[in-house]
């Protein structure tokens, strides 16, 4: 089977409803997966409260993890001009669902299943649209991952042709490229090291592929597993560890500078849909359709704690910049935010009927504190931010 085929039918495992048997699809039967993205669900996206609340309320509310009241102050989008509620850009960000966000230090990275990769501004409140870099992934784009460095800050997008499209964010320009060659040979999930100075990515049949951005031409170091579509992965903020999460529930670590496995986790329902190091490196998050989300000790292995909540298919998670929360994206269309301290969830975020497919911690600072983004089903990206007494 063609490795664009092959992508295409694992994301149509990934990102939909099982149906009851009696009107299961064939599998034999060819799905336009572009064309079928736009009507799966109807999405609002709710909001943090911006309304004061005193500290023992704000406190009752973190301890019991309830859900947060809705902002229902409007302003008029600087881009369309159309009224929308005050927290989210444009009506649509993309006109198509929203399955990647990455950040830099300066802006947000978005991806869909639309043909486009835009880049948005962090350093304003409104958050602008900077660039779009229009046709770029000719089938659409599912994953996308960011280097945090101040200075050339890079951006790596995966389309469903298997492709990966390197992007200089400073310059707003295409960097490079590595195209599909043959059967299996494209790439599903990628990562990058904070600094931009290697890129990992998965494939259909488990291996890790990684490459220098300085010389895409030849890879650099390729691991294997056990042959399980590879969902997810993750570098550490060293750049020393690569984890990765495959369909049939193997979670992999291994050391970048040995060029060995560090690790074999287990203990979560397949498939796993994403891994996260913590900022410190010491702790792996992982996620999937147990609808909790594992925390594994790296240095030994183990499993040190279960973060249940979600009622469904965990898509993403993010970690703030400190590690002390962890953000939590699901198809129940919820938001969640774990506290490291308490191993609870402190505040859930409703999203209605919209699946949640991608979270993002951002930066330090932007928008005048903590704060983070999602999008999903709802095609629009939604800012959140903690500021005094809410």
């Amino acid at each position: 089977m063609p490795t664009a085929s092959r992508l295409l039918l694992s994301a149509r495992t990934f990102f939909t409803l099982p149906a009851p048997a009696a009107f299961a699809v064939p599998l034999g039967l060819s799905l336009n997966l572009p064309s079928l993205l736009p009507g799966i669900f109807e999405s609002i996206l709710r909001a943090v409260p911006k309304k004061k609340t005193s500290h023992s309320k704000k406190r009752m509310r973190q301890l019991a993890g309830k859900a947060l009241k809705d902002v229902t102050a409007l302003n008029r989008c600087s881009a369309c001009g159309k009224v929308k509620r005050s927290h989210m850009l444009c009506e649509h960000s993309h006109s198509f669902d929203i399955f990647g966000i990455a950040s830099t230090s300066s802006h947000i990275v978005s991806v869909a299943g639309d043909s486009n990769v835009k880049v948005w501004e962090l350093a304003t409140p409104k958050h602008p649209l900077a660039h779009v870099f229009n046709g770029a992934h000719r089938l659409g784009a599912h994953h996308v991952a960011a280097s945090t460095a101040v200075t050339e800050p890079l951006a790596a997008t995966a389309g469903f042709a298997g492709e990966i499209i390197i992007w200089d964010l400073e310059n707003m320009k295409e960097r490079s490229r590595i195209e599909v060659v043959s059967d299996c040979d494209g790439v599903w999930a990628i990562a990058i090291s904070p600094k931009g100075e290697q890129i990992a990515a998965t494939t259909c049949d488990g291996k890790i592929n990684v490459w220098n951005t300085s010389d895409m031409k030849n890879m650099a170091a390729q691991y294997t597993t056990k042959g399980s579509f590879g969902m997810c992965i993750d570098m550490s903020a060293d750049g020393n560890l690569i984890a990765s999460g495959h369909q049939n529930g193997g979670i992999y670590i291994f050391n970048n500078t040995t060029e060995r496995m560090h690790h074999s986790l287990q203990g979560l329902v397949k498939p796993i849909r994403c891994v996260k190091f913590s900022p410190a490196g010491k702790l792996l998050a992982a996620c999937g359709d147990s609808n909790v989300i594992g925390l594994f000790d790296v240095s030994s292995g183990e499993q040190v704690a279960n973060l249940s909540g979600h009622s469904s298919w965990i898509f993403s998670l993010a970690w703030s910049t400190t590690g002390e929360y962890l953000v939590s994206g699901s198809f129940d269309g919820k938001v969640k935010v774990w506290s490291m301290e308490t191993r609870s969830c402190v505040a859930t975020q409703s999203e209605a009927t919209a699946s949640v497919y991608a979270v993002q911690w951002l930066p330090k600072g932007v928008s005048g504190g903590e704060g983070f983004v999602s999008a999903g089903a709802n095609r629009t990206l939604a800012f959140y931010r903690e500021t005094s007494g809410e």
